[in-house]
């Protein structure tokens, strides 16, 4: 039997959109819906955003994030449910010496190479920024490989 690890990962990997929940100054929740690119062993979630957007602003004052990915195409209410969920803490990537982690979100979402141009990004001529969210905690959802207990919690270490 594959492992809940292995689905995961499988997952996560071929899933192309993610929701990521942010707090406010204030506490309050916030979500969004971002492209991304992800690398395991440590677990991180890349993706790219304006700094100037409310959940980008808000990863400057509060690092915890939390996120999911839906695992499965979308027809209706129940359909046998795979997808992750999983909870970090992000950041903003500095604009200079991520040369690997542009290449790597570049090579996945070639349309983004505009937008990190490594020149622009490292002299603050384009808004967008390269943020990144350290998993801690995953948990997978599937009522295909775990009927029983679909819920599967996989700890980061």
């Amino acid at each position: 039997m594959t492992t809940a690890r292995v689905l995961l990962q499988e997952y996560v990997a071929s899933g192309s959109l993610m929701q990521v929940a942010t707090l406010t100054g204030e506490g309050d929740p916030q979500v969004c819906s971002v492209w991304y690119d992800p690398h395991f062993g440590p677990d991180v979630l890349r993706w790219i955003s304006r700094h100037d957007r409310a959940h980008s602003r808000a990863i400057t004052k509060d690092a915890r994030v939390a996120g999911a990915v839906v695992a499965i195409p979308l027809d209706g209410l129940g359909q046998t449910v795979r997808g992750v969920s999983f909870t970090g803490r992000a950041r903003q990537l500095p604009t200079e010496g991520i040369d690997q982690e542009i290449t790597d979100f570049v090579t996945r979402w070639p349309a983004a190479a505009g937008a990190l141009d490594r020149e622009k990004l490292a002299a603050g001529r384009t808004p967008t920024r390269l943020y990144e969210a350290t998993v801690t905690e995953w948990v997978l959802f599937d009522e295909k490989n775990f009927p029983d207990q679909p819920r599967q919690v996989i700890i980061c270490e």
